[in-house]
């Protein structure tokens, strides 16, 4: 009876849990009990290789520039690797290395931002405004109040940069890494971040935008920067700071060793040497659109 009465009462529980029952959950019966053991689930096995991103990036990364006239005609291709970073559990990801929680976020954030993107393309803002009409700051809350399903939770691509990566991982490089869809951010790599190439990644990218003169010149004796550097110089210090010999300000010094590290040659050896003057570079917010050149 006493079984009877149990087993009656779990047919009587939510149709949820009815549902469960007839999809394999197991009854045994010990000693008048009733015991339910659930199947375990689980969870689809997540690509670190981003074979789908890899596609798109390679197609629509074009000399830095991104092609998103014709990736807005290829939205659901984004829609499918926006929806693989979703499925991935808290729990899941705290099981991951390092390396593979910075590549998914530095690849979730130039996601997200290419999604922005299209999602407004072709951006048309105000003529009154301080930024170019096609320019993501015309995109109302496109950093602050746009959220993503990521990493098992909810997030602002600010949230990403500011809350996640900067504290969390303590890689100044990944600011050569992340990419806000104007010209003067470093440029989008035409592949994703993998966890087993990440360094060589990270070095080649600071290598190759510390090239370009929109981040990087020199002018008589005075280097002049990218304003990401000053906006971000304090998250070189802790890497940087001791490279180069010099009665100089910790940032500046530190800034001084990264283009020691990474610049060019001619600029790398000026740098070393700990005298040049620092200024800051003008921040360009055009669109990095193909067809803006």
């Amino acid at each position: 009876v006493d079984l009877a009465v149990q087993f009656g009462a779990i047919l009587q529980k939510p149709k949820k849990n009815r549902n469960m029952l007839r999809h394999g959950l197991v009854g045994i019966v010990l000693g008048g009990t009733l015991t339910i053991t659930a199947p375990s689930i689980a969870q689809p096995k997540f690509d670190h290789d981003y074979s789908t991103y890899a596609l798109i990036l390679s197609q629509f990364v074009v000399d830095d520039r991104v092609d998103y006239s014709r990736l807005a005609d290829n939205h659901d291709s984004l829609d499918t690797v926006v929806q693989e970073l979703s499925t991935v559990s808290k729990l899941t990801f705290s099981a991951w290395s390092r390396e593979k929680r910075l590549a998914y976020w530095i690849n979730a954030y130039n996601l997200f931002t290419l999604r922005t993107i299209v999602d407004h393309y072709p951006i048309q803002g105000s003529w009154f405004s301080l930024y170019p009409r096609n320019s993501i700051q015309q995109i109302d809350g496109a950093w602050d109040t746009t959220t993503w399903k990521a990493g098992g939770q909810t997030v602002t691509l600010d949230e990403i940069e500011h809350d996640i990566l900067r504290p969390t991982f303590n890689e100044p490089l990944l600011h050569f890494a992340i990419n806000c869809a104007a010209v003067s951010c470093p440029p989008l790599r035409n592949e994703p971040y993998r966890a087993d190439t990440l360094k060589i990644q990270l070095t080649d990218s600071t290598r190759k935008t510390l090239e370009k003169t929109n981040w990087l010149r020199l002018h008589d004796d005075t280097l002049y920067l990218t304003a990401i550097l000053d906006w971000f110089g304090e998250d070189f210090v802790s890497h940087f700071g001791h490279t180069v010999s010099a009665n100089r300000a910790e940032r500046d010094r530190a800034l001084l060793g990264l283009v020691a590290t990474y610049g060019p040659r001619e600029i790398a050896s000026l740098a070393h040497t700990g005298t040049p003057r620092i200024r800051f570079l003008k921040y360009d917010w055009t669109l990095n659109d193909i067809s803006e050149r």
